[in-house]
């Protein structure tokens, strides 16, 4: 089985830039996208249902802000939207649906570029997160965390490492908090099979970047360090237009899901 995550930049958008023909064309098992920036209420039945998929939203109280959704072809056991935390779940960054053998943690993590504020937040999610899906695991469940995670971790993750060590997504402080999910045993599935650099999944819209592949690697799919044997192979498809991110995706072994 196989499961796509896209930070889309407005399902509304993207949806005028083909993104269900691409559905069509791809027939994945599972989408998880980010950045909605949509109430469910302001979408027609195209995005909703009219596709053979079930689809599960939460969004942001703010209009056009954030939001992620969830796109399954098989319906999941379980459905939560947030981490039951108010502080977080009002901006709508995060959707949970039970399948046969994993969880899967759809998340739009906060972007810390703003302020000093919205950094602090941006680590308290990490902080907060980490020891809620560790939970799980030692509980039994294997665990799948994907979405735009906003932190590139190491060097090889962005074309311009040195220009941005004060930059928010490549700060020491965010990045060793990456650094603290993978001592707690998250794997990077994409570098579990890729060691190769300059592979990327998020290009600012300025200056040509795409074009020119200076871009940052932000959108991930960790998994717990017992499951990454059931995971097959991990992809960037940087060749998917739309957005300013590309989809990611892992394969699952097809022992049903």
């Amino acid at each position: 089985m196989k499961i796509y995550s896209w930070n889309v930049n407005g399902v509304r958008a993207i949806e005028k830039k083909g993104f269900l023909d691409w559905i069509e064309e791809v027939q994945p098992d599972i989408v998880c996208i980010q950045e909605t920036k949509a109430k469910i209420d302001q979408l027609g039945s195209s995005l909703i249902k009219d596709h053979g998929y079930y689809t599960y939203w939460h969004s942001a109280e703010r209009p056009g802000y954030s939001g992620v959704a969830t796109f399954s072809k098989k319906e999941p056991y379980f459905i939560q939207e947030g981490l039951g935390i108010e502080r977080f779940d009002n901006e709508g960054r995060v959707l949970i649906t039970e399948h046969e053998n994993f969880l899967l943690y759809n998340i739009y993590f906060p972007n810390g570029q703003k302020d000093e504020i919205r950094l602090k937040y941006k680590m308290d999610f990490y902080d907060t997160l980490l020891p809620i899906i560790n939970d799980q695991v030692e509980n039994g469940s294997n665990v799948v965390v994907t979405g735009d995670w906003n932190t590139a971790h190491h060097p090889i993750d962005l074309a311009r490492p040195k220009e941005n060590i004060n930059t928010s997504g490549f700060m020491p402080i965010e990045r060793e908090k990456l650094d603290e999910y993978v001592a707690s045993g998250w794997v990077d599935t994409f570098r579990h099979f890729h060691t190769e650099p300059e592979r990327y999944t998020w290009w600012t819209y300025r200056f040509g970047a795409r074009q020119r592949n200076v871009g940052w690697r932000i959108d991930y799919f960790f998994v717990n360090e017992s499951f990454i044997s059931e995971i097959e192979d991990a992809e960037i498809h940087d060749d998917v237009m739309g957005s300013d991110h590309c989809p990611v995706s892992i394969t699952i072994q097809d022992d049903g899901f």
